[in-house]
């Protein structure tokens, strides 16, 4: 049974930094990358990586420079540093994973999914 777990959420003053992580366990997909989700906002796509292709990265507009995205192999866990956090970042945040999604920052092709971890950043 597919299971990811995150773990690092927290909350920050406006400025500062957290670092997310996410367990694969035993399962190894081509494809992770972190979602979030604000109240009352639909889920939207952050960043992903790759294992195939050379290990291709995307990133979202809104938090390209100030996020990174990593993935350790042999752990087989996902990192999201995140810095100069906003307000605008608080969300619950989502590991995700797939072979191969369509389009990476896609909610919609992902099929699994972590339980989420709180990131709420204070003005």
């Amino acid at each position: 049974q597919v299971q990811l777990v995150e773990s690092g959420g927290g909350s920050v003053q406006a400025g500062g930094s957290l670092r997310v992580s996410c367990t694969a366990g035993r399962f190894i997909f081509s494809t992770m990358g972190w979602f979030r989700q604000a109240p009352g906002k639909e889920r939207e796509g952050v960043a992903a990586i790759t294992t195939d292709g050379g290990g291709r990265i995307y990133y979202a507009d809104s938090v390209k420079g100030r996020f990174t995205i990593s993935r350790d192999n042999a752990k087989n866990t996902l990192y999201l540093q995140m810095n100069s956090l906003k307000y605008e970042d608080t969300a619950m945040y989502y590991c995700a994973a797939d072979w191969r999604p369509l389009s990476p920052l896609t909610y919609r092709d992902y099929h699994y999914w972590g339980q989420g971890t709180q990131v709420t950043v204070s003005s």
